[in-house]
């Protein structure tokens, strides 16, 4: 089928044998590549109720049908297995210039199975998977990893090759339960424990490089779309606030909003909001803006700290995300230690999302001395020090935190005040504020998302009223499937804006054939969720675990603002109605 290689890579590292397979045409007609070929191949193979840190939990790397072509927002990657985190569902996207790599090696999906019988880098070529040994990358940091590879492969194929990398730290050595897959120095498969499975796996790095090109449906269509894309969107107003400011401006936004989580989600304004927005972020240090391959928006930010303790640090980053689970969350005041914390975090390889989460609950645990461990609001080298015992496991606050929310939660006899959905936390959208948030952490397969349908946006946008509950479902439904094709292609979700239906419809044409019907994409959307449904169903989801946590139905103490259950439950009955969901 046009837009695929139609070869998938069967890897089983416990025999370190190989196969290359394909799958029948139909499989890429009603589910595409990335997330949809993914989350089918996840639902046949698993065996049903595997202990996410079995080796026969499956771990899949996908790209889509656009990866590697000339389409904008097009270089990134999914890592698809059953969550150590949360026990479901998970999924998680990185860029940088990796997919890339990944796309030339000639595979839609790779599927590792098994468990090596010592630490092991993977390299992955045209002609399938070959094994080292990695000894020597025992313990090191995600930064020393990756140097330490490139320079070991660094003249090994031939001119022309696109070659790439993805490692873990030693968080995912450690199996914390958190840990991310990084690759190009700051990007990161970030959510849900991917990382934490290839660790399971010994699989300590992976090399992929190849020269393999898809060949699509209509590839001049497809490249006079990107140039059409680009000559109309260079002036646009997403663009240059994306480029100017990054994701670091959501910080203003959603505080003038009322809807920036902060003191462990029980407050929506942060009153030092300024301190760590994107002024200061852009005032008090080097800040230049990055971007992935085959993008224009450059919302990366190389950061270089000019003052203080930090001064010299350099990474891409802080993203919106770190800024509000250390600064908001945590009460951190200055933007230098938030980018130091946020070092610490990709140097462990761990998600500063669930790292942040978990920091502040920990300091509300101690503040109503349900913890002995002596951690305060706003102590930025007490969080860095936390992290360290977590991924070493301490004894005690180490271990406790290890394990995730819903362990600590249950270790400090705190769940009716634990933030998350299926065991992962939300990002930074108050949805006691923007009551669609709500709906997408409900409703999402892999846990507290905001990806799946980026919902924020429309509630912001004024497109729909966040206050309102009727009818929400009908307009979350439209962004949920648009954005679910997204991450059948591969695309970066900050593209949404530029992909309207018609146009996402004439691509996915260009590049596979299939009809790019709103009717139909939509049809292959519905197939993509529902199969996800069915492998979190099958893996023991219950209605419980379909709403937010009881938490969320305490009103904020700054704003009042509040979401009632009442209200969550006629959102998700309007929900799977629509759906035709039981």
């Amino acid at each position: 089928m046009k837009g695929f290689f139609n070869r998938i890579l069967y890897v089983d590292l416990s025999n370190q044998k190989v196969e290359i397979k394909t799958v029948d045409k139909s499989v890429y007609k009603n589910f595409l590549g990335g997330k949809g070929l993914a989350t089918w191949l996840l639902t046949e193979l698993n065996p049903p109720g595997v202990d996410p840190l079995s080796p026969e939990n499956r771990l899949i790397f996908a790209t889509g049908s656009v990866t590697g072509t000339a389409t904008w927002g097009s270089s990134r990657y999914g890592v698809f297995t059953k969550s150590p985190l949360t026990g479901f569902y998970a999924e998680s996207y990185s860029g940088g210039k990796v997919p890339e790599a990944i796309a030339a090696t000639g595979f839609d999906a790779i599927v590792i199975n098994g468990k090596s019988d010592g630490l092991t880098l993977m390299e992955i070529t045209p002609e399938g998977a070959f094994f080292h040994d990695a000894g020597h990358l025992s313990g090191k940091d995600t930064f020393e990893t990756e140097s330490a590879v490139k320079t070991e492969f660094k003249d090994k194929y031939p001119k022309g090759w696109k070659t790439g990398l993805s490692v873990i730290g030693p968080a995912a050595e450690a199996e914390v339960k958190f840990a991310i897959i990084k690759n190009d120095g700051w990007r990161c498969a970030g959510r849900a424990g991917t990382g934490t499975v290839m660790g399971s796996k010994n699989l300590k790095a992976i090399v992929f490089s190849g020269n393999k090109k898809r060949e699509v449906f209509d590839k001049k269509r497809l490249i006079q779309l990107a140039k059409e894309m680009a000559a109309e969107a260079k002036d646009h107003p997403v663009v240059q606030a994306y480029k100017s400011m990054g994701t670091s401006q959501m910080v203003k936004v959603m505080n003038n909003a009322g809807a920036f989580p902060t003191r462990y989600w029980t407050k929506g304004f942060a009153p030092h909001w300024e301190k760590i927005s994107a002024d200061a972020l852009h005032s008090q240090c080097d800040v230049t803006p990055h971007a992935c391959a085959k993008c224009y928006l450059s919302c990366g930010r190389m950061t270089k700290v000019m003052q203080g303790p930090h001064k010299g640090l350099v990474l891409e980053g802080p993203e919106y995300e770190t800024l509000y689970t250390f600064g908001g969350l945590c009460m951190i005041e200055k933007i230098e230690e938030i980018v130091r914390l946020n070092h610490v975090c990709d140097s462990l390889g761990i998600d500063t999302i669930t790292a942040g989460n978990l920091a502040a609950f920990a300091m509300m645990a101690h503040e109503q001395n349900k913890s002995d461990y002596p951690i305060q609001f706003g102590d930025a080298q007490a969080i860095e020090d936390l992290l360290i015992k977590i991924v070493t496991n301490e004894e005690g606050i180490g271990q406790i935190l290890a394990q995730g929310i819903r362990h600590a939660a249950k270790v400090f006899g705190m769940e009716d005040q634990a933030i998350h959905v299926k065991g992962m936390e939300p990002a930074g959208y108050e949805p006691r504020v923007l009551k669609g948030m709500g709906l997408a952490y409900a409703s999402s397969d892999r846990g507290a998302c905001h990806l799946r349908a980026t919902f924020y946006k429309p509630e912001l946008a004024g497109m729909i009223d966040p206050k309102q509950t009727e009818g929400k479902a009908k307009l979350f439904i439209d962004f949920e499937d648009r954005l679910t094709l997204f991450d059948t292609l591969i695309l970066c979700k900050f593209y949404r804006d530029l992909y309207p239906w018609e146009l996402l419809g004439e691509m996915i044409t260009a590049a596979t054939g299939i009809d790019g019907s709103k009717e139909n994409l939509s049809d292959i959307a519905l197939n993509v969720a529902a199969k996800a449904r069915e492998f979190n169903l099958r893996e023991g989801m219950t209605q419980s675990h379909e709403t937010l946590a009881p938490a969320f139905f305490t009103p904020l103490t700054d704003s009042g603002a509040a979401i009632t259950k009442d209200e969550m439950d006629y959102m998700l009955k309007d929900y799977q109605k629509l759906r035709n969901w039981t």
